[in-house]
């Protein structure tokens, strides 16, 4: 096979000469290569950005059929993340995640699933009407932070449901945890099911020996990563990777040319060709650094008052096979506060962002944008906020413990469509629900449509309500109310 060169950057080379031509362009967008854009919006982003800001044409490549740059961009893609097709993605993973399912199941059929899946799982198990077999996964309850699934839960899982099509794992989690990808991979393939997996926050893994092997290295047959989360494309883009043993990629093909708008934004894609030739031709260097950065934060933040960062102790426990260092979990309740409290003080005082905030942690994520003036900020910002308010023999809150995975009634898709009524939370103990609950972010479902809602739940939503962290999914904004099934027949059949 020939060799690929990776300094290539096909596309974005095509959009380059399309600027660098000075084309008149009578097609869409509007703005005409800024022309049209107001004025503080154009001095801001500048002309460049602009200028390759265009449609669909031959010079440019069509992203539902291909046969240019965007095909070779996409090839390139393959062969750096070891894929036998790749796909780009320009509506974020949550779309990636919602084309693998569908590529795969059909409606009744079984998908094993994690319960710390990302909601954009359960909305491709809603469109493609399959049924998910949830596998709980091991938690940390000192951090209060769910780990990974082990192969044994995995095997179980098949062995209860041997007529399942898929199992669905996450490699690595949003904290970074990862699971016997390996071995699991060798199970389920045993069972005769396909193996797809979340690898949204692992698109660097393939590129340094230092962190947890990515799937596609490990034996999955299809997996959907976040480019733009810890590498340098543009939020919003990403990629779909497939082997093809397994896998109908003409199956796939159609089912990305179906989600995928026919506007696509050639700047995302444009990011993606250059995000793979930086991580091929100098990836591993970007990220020793990366990881070097990570390392010394966790050692300065672990010698904090009141704070811990978890790093690879947490290794060889079960539902931790391995750890990614670059996330940065900062356990905030030595200080007697939550992690959310942190990420306010972070974000209101000192400017800081971090990815997000849970009960016990903020997570500040590290990739390879991040500088040592950067990370000695945030250490020097956390000692200051230490210093105020580390007390001896702080009361340290207990992890609240995740309500059990409840009663499924109904499939997610038929209790998403059917009749609902919306009933004050308090009152929906019993009943099934037809919406979402979840902690936002990851994302996490505490309850999904289809299952019954127990005072146990209800409980621990007013629990995190109380405690000011997101709660999404409903369309009451408040969450204060709940749609729940309304269809009396199947209510009759399920009581």
């Amino acid at each position: 096979m020939e060799k690929l060169n990776h300094f290539e950057t096909p596309l974005f080379d095509a959009l380059m000469e399309y600027v660098n031509n000075n084309t008149i362009p009578f097609h869409v967008p509007g703005h005409k290569k800024g022309n049209g854009m107001a004025k503080k919006f154009f001095d801001f982003v500048g002309k460049n950005v602009l200028s390759m800001d265009v449609t669909v044409f031959e010079q440019v490549d069509s992203l539902h059929k291909p046969t240019g740059p965007i095909k070779k961009a996409q090839e390139l893609a393959a062969d750096a993340f070891g894929a036998d097709a790749t796909f780009f993605v320009i509506h974020g993973t949550s779309g990636a995640i919602q084309a693998m399912i569908l590529s795969v199941m059909g409606e009744n059929e079984k998908i094993i699933v994690p319960r710390n899946i990302h909601k954009s799982v359960t909305s491709g198990i809603i469109l493609s009407g399959a049924i998910p077999v949830y596998m709980q996964p091991e938690v940390d309850k000192n951090v209060g932070v769910a780990l990974n699934v082990t192969p044994e839960t995995v095997e179980e899982a098949l062995r209860n449901n041997p007529d399942a099509k898929a199992v669905l794992i996450i490699n690595p989690t949003y904290y970074g945890v990862s699971a016997d990808i390996v071995k699991i991979a060798e199970i389920v393939h045993d069972y005769g099911a396909v193996l797809m997996v979340d690898e949204a926050h692992g698109p660097h893994l393939k590129f340094n020996e230092k962190l947890p092997i990515s799937a596609m290295e490990a034996g999955a047959d299809i997996c959907a990563q976040s480019t733009h989360k810890i590498i340098g494309s543009m939020t919003q883009s990403s990629m779909l990777h497939v082997k093809s043993k397994r896998i109908d990629i003409n199956r796939v093909k159609q089912v990305m040319s179906l989600l995928q708008t026919t506007s696509p934004s050639y700047i995302l894609l444009a990011s993606l060709d250059v995000a793979r030739m930086q991580m091929v031709t100098e990836g591993k260097e970007l990220l020793d650094r990366t990881i070097e950065l990570a390392e010394y934060a966790r050692r300065e933040i672990n010698n904090i008052n009141g704070l811990y960062c978890f790093g690879n102790e947490i290794v060889g426990r079960d539902g931790a096979y391995d750890f990614d260092p670059t996330k940065i979990t900062i356990t905030a309740k030595g200080l007697g506060i939550t992690g959310h409290e942190l990420e306010d003080i972070l974000a209101k005082k000192y400017y800081i962002q971090p990815e997000l905030a849970d009960m016990y942690n903020t997570l500040c994520v590290f990739s390879i944008g991040d500088t040592k003036e950067n990370v000695d900020y945030l250490i020097r910002a956390l000692r200051e906020i230490s210093e105020t308010l580390y007390k001896d023999n702080v009361e340290m809150s207990k992890a609240l413990d995740m309500p059990e995975i409840p009663e499924m009634v109904l499939s997610p898709r038929y209790a998403f469509e059917c009749s609902n009524i919306a009933l004050p939370l308090e009152e929906s103990i019993g009943q099934i629900s037809s919406e979402f609950l979840m902690a936002y972010p990851p994302g996490i479902p505490i309850l999904c449509p289809g299952e019954r809602i127990t005072r146990e739940i209800i409980e621990y939503v007013i629990e995190m309500k109380n405690a000011k962290l997101s709660i999404q999914g409903t369309e009451d904004p408040n969450v204060e109310y709940i749609k729940v099934v309304n269809d009396l027949q199947i209510l009759n059949i399920t009581a």
